[in-house]
């Protein structure tokens, strides 16, 4: 017999497969009858031992082939649809009844096995697994074999099973989430009526996305925040020991007040994670789901311990052979989404925090899709529609205004074409068309309204000391100098070779210089992609980045002396080696964050650093520590190399400059004098003007949204271009 377990799983699916099954029924050929002559040898039941035994002997060699993972699939419908027959049905004997249920307990048994030997199987025994056209072509083809008529059907889509085509055969699923599920089995009835959208009058017709956008790169002269209600005088929502800010009591009254969906961009160091697990425990949206970058992963499940430790947490790693199907709150990285895609989206979550939402700005890439349908399956079980949604992140616009779309798709302000009902009959509301001036200010405050809160460290934590950014120009000297200057210069004669030949041609007449120079270092940009072969900007910024490690260390070395502990970021992994190296020579001792480190070797380096005086440096990659780690331990951050945005560079800082520090920050920014170098932190210093003019309420903030990289090149070309007298615009120069 099969553990109770293994059949009760199979038989609550059962009723379900069966109506699913006699629908599909009704669509092409004729009805099977229920009465069969029953022979214990013929019939359907033979056949799917037969094949259930290959599947088995399959997986004990490994994971299940493609056509066995299929097989199996097959096995576990016709498994449910011969059960869904015999059962209470009074056409079939007790004796038949009887007999036909003792073999499917074998089968289901079998099935159960194989599963627990290869989980990813696991989903194919749920009813709402997509059916596939080769799935559907080997049901046929046993039904035939057992003498049965086979239905029409059709594949279902795999879309609407929220697992893309390209993920379906690497789905897995924890060993217990079954359990959980079985154990709550009824979703709670939607009670509440939805109301009638208000119809669409004024903006019928009218492209809207872009104008919403639009009404934020214009600014404003208010901060992008929502009303948010006075805080309760007395905190009875933190844990013993630990208080609220005032403006992190202010977010939870909001949540309190029946609000659901947020984008809290509060500035970095502002204590959002706290904010977002109490903002759970506030409005009772337990199991929660929290999809963070994969260095912060322990941090999560070390703060939800500290700020709701009456709940339980697990965080899920790989294939999740580890996770607690029965804890509240569930931590998983962006990084393995693509493989527990089929049981998060079914697994009943009532809210979903996404942590350094910036990181799903690709609305094309996986990493967003991903996001953006788990976020819509838990919006359609959730009874009302509203779950707990927070989008978390400190810089939500690094390069574009763009960059809000998905973000706001998430929330389900939007979705792909339009802005979703609510936002929509607010827009209407307002009577505004995108033709009128006061459309823009209307628009972007109906949208502030739907759940932005933005607070700046200047106005809401007043006695968080003072940052400053300086920069340490250095004389590159040695072998290095010369490379250097001479790949540099190779860049730039490519650069003018391209454009003196579009100057040459036809396009020169039409275009102006302005035109030209963007062109080509648009074509430029293109091709290198970040891998280009030969010299490019990327290629030149990693040798000067290597060229400047010895003299970050001797920086470093010479602060750690006079001022304690340091935080040093670098952005490629050989200029933090040798970074390392120079330390240890000098006897100072460090610890490390990067990319391959797993989320518990990462969190013991910051424990390291924070708690252990032997530790002096912490050398850390941009991109791996760049967000979400706290080593306030230090009040000094080197930046021996410089990011491609503002944003990064940021929330680099940010890791010291947050609540809990006391002494001012400082970050010691080294830049290669006289090189590309320079003329990358003048940009990034330039474009620390979007969000600020987006959200912060600055109009006076004003810049070019090209990338970083792109601005690079067409400096460099028009130096290129004056230095040779080439230019013909009388406006042109190297400022621009």
């Amino acid at each position: 017999m099969a553990p109770k377990s293994a059949t009760a799983a199979t038989t609550a699916a059962a009723t379900k497969a069966g109506t699913r099954s006699a629908s599909t029924a009704k669509k092409g050929g004729r009805p099977r009858s229920t009465k069969r002559r029953y022979v214990k040898n013929e019939g359907i039941i033979p056949l799917l031992a037969l094949a259930s035994r290959e599947v088995e002997a399959s997986a004990q060699r490994g994971k299940a082939t493609p056509l066995n993972r299929t097989k199996f699939h097959v096995v576990a419908l016709l498994m449910r649809e011969e059960l869904a027959r015999v059962k209470d049905n009074p056409e079939v004997s007790e004796a038949e009844r009887e007999e036909t249920l003792k073999r499917l307990d074998g089968v289901a048994a079998v099935l159960v096995k194989t599963a627990a030997k290869d989980t990813s199987l696991i989903q194919l025994l749920e009813p709402e697994t997509p059916i596939t056209e080769a799935t559907l072509q080997l049901k046929r083809k046993m039904m035939e074999q057992a003498g049965l008529e086979a239905p029409e059907e059709t594949p279902t889509s795999v879309a609407a099973a929220t697992v893309p085509a390209e993920f379906v055969e690497r789905q897995v699923v924890p060993a217990g989430i079954a359990k959980r599920k079985l154990a709550n089995p009824f979703q709670a009835p939607i009670l509440n009526t939805p109301k009638q959208p208000q119809p669409v009058v004024h903006l019928a017709n009218w492209e809207l996305l872009n104008p919403l956008l639009k009404s934020f790169e214009q600014g404003s002269t208010t901060a992008a925040t929502m009303q948010l209600p006075e805080p309760p005088v007395n905190d009875r929502i933190s844990p013993v020991g630990l208080a609220l800010m005032p403006h992190q009591a202010r977010f939870l009254a909001s949540v309190a007040a029946g609000h659901r969906s947020f984008l809290l961009a509060d500035e970095p160091g502002l204590g959002k994670t706290a904010q977002s697990l109490l903002a759970a425990a506030v409005s009772d949206s337990y199991p929660l789901l929290v999809v963070a970058p994969n260095v912060v992963k322990m941090n999560w499940a070390r703060e939800a311990k500290l700020w709701t430790p009456s709940r339980r947490v697990t965080v899920v790693h790989g294939d999740g052979a580890d996770v607690d199907p029965f804890a509240d709150i569930f931590i998983i990285n962006y990084d393995i989404l693509d493989r527990h895609l089929s049981w998060l989206a079914a697994f009943g979550f009532k809210g979903m925090v996404v942590d350094e939402a910036h990181m799903i700005k690709n609305v094309q890439s996986n990493r967003s899709r991903n996001v953006l349908n788990i976020a819509e399956r838990i919006r359609e079980r959730v009874p009302g529609h509203d779950p707990l949604l927070i989008a978390l992140t400190g810089t939500p616009l690094i390069n574009d205004i763009d960059d809000f779309l998905a973000i706001w798709r998430f929330l389900g302000w939007i979705d792909e074409k339009q802005p979703a009902k609510k936002l929509l009959a607010q827009l209407e509301a307002n009577g505004f068309t995108p033709a009128d001036a006061a459309f823009y200010p209307s628009a972007r405050q109906a949208v502030v309204d739907l759940g932005i809160v933005r607070r700046r460290k200047v106005d809401v934590a007043k006695d968080l000391p003072e940052k400053q950014v300086i920069d340490l120009p250095v004389e590159l000297d040695g072998a290095l100098a010369p490379e250097i200057n001479a790949a540099e210069q190779r860049l730039a004669d490519r650069l003018f070779d391209s454009f003196s030949r579009l100057k040459a041609g036809k396009l020169g007449a039409t275009l102006s210089d302005e035109q030209l120079i963007r062109m080509v270092c648009l074509q430029e940009f293109d091709e290198d992609g970040g891998a280009g072969e030969g010299v490019n900007v990327f290629s030149l910024v990693r040798q000067i980045g290597t060229a400047k490690a010895q003299l970050a260390a001797d920086y470093t070395a010479q602060l750690v002396r006079s001022v304690g502990k340091v935080v040093f970021f670098a952005k490629h992994v050989d200029v933090m080696d040798q970074v390392i190296a120079a330390l240890a020579d000098r006897g100072l001792k460090t610890v490390s964050i990067r990319g391959e480190q797993s989320a518990q070797a990462r969190q013991e380096a910051v424990d390291a650093f924070n708690n252990d005086p032997d530790v002096h440096v912490i050398v850390c990659s941009l991109t791996a520590a760049g967000v979400g780690v706290n080593l306030q331990a230090s009040s000094n951050v080197v930046l021996a190399e410089l990011s491609w945005t503002d944003a990064e560079q940021t929330q680099a800082i940010d890791r010291v400059h947050r609540i809990g520090q006391e002494e001012p920050v400082t970050a010691w920014r080294i830049v290669a004098a006289q090189t590309v170098d320079q003329r990358i932190a003048e940009l990034i210093d330039a474009k620390a003007g979007l969000a600020a003019r987006a959200l912060d309420g600055d109009v006076q903030s004003e810049e070019n949204s090209d990338p970083v990289q792109l601005g690079v090149l067409m400096q460099l070309l028009r130096a290129e271009i004056e230095r040779r007298g080439l230019a013909s615009d009388a406006g042109l120069h190297l400022g621009d």
